[in-house]
């Protein structure tokens, strides 16, 4: 039932556009690798301070709200360009291990995001020097960090298996 889905999936019109376009796939995972380059920076800026390693002299809630809107962002155009990579060999990617080690860091850093938001940041406006960001948090950024940096890893190691 999934393999008939995704078979499906792929033989679109769409996705068979852009598998065998010669310019579509490499343009589209080229605005993905970008965007993602772009989430990634904006959460690394934010992780950083929060485990005291930069920004040190800034407060955390000024800076995560100077980001996130601009992580939002480019986490969208990841996700939209992400699914027009998957749906070009949706079987190939299904059954791909890094594929789906990916996706269950992206879900772990999304869970990881919301316990930190909603159960550790209730003040985070007071966190104004590293040594006023409770351990949680730091622990929170840390975590984040190394999820992150696994989706980036896994996404390079999907061509490639």
């Amino acid at each position: 039932m999934l393999e008939d889905t995704l078979m499906m999936i792929e033989n679109t019109r769409l996705a068979t556009a852009i598998r065998e376009e010669g310019v579509l796939f490499p343009w589209i995972e080229s605005i993905h690798v970008l965007a993602l380059v772009l989430v990634v920076g904006f959460i690394l800026i934010v992780d950083l301070r929060l485990i005291g390693l930069a920004s040190k002299k800034r407060g955390v809630a000024q800076l995560a709200s100077n980001a996130l809107p601009m992580t939002w962002g480019a986490f969208i155009v990841a996700v939209i360009s992400g699914a027009l990579l998957f749906i070009s060999n949706a079987v190939s990617y299904w059954d791909n291990v890094f594929f789906q080690i990916k996706l269950v860091l992206i879900l772990l850093a999304g869970v990881n995001m919301f316990a930190f938001h909603h159960l550790i940041a209730h003040d985070m406006s007071e966190w104004q020097t590293p040594d006023t960001t409770p351990a949680l948090a730091k622990a929170a950024g840390g975590m984040s960090m190394l999820l992150w940096i696994g989706v980036v890893i896994c996404g390079r190691w999907i061509g490639f298996v």
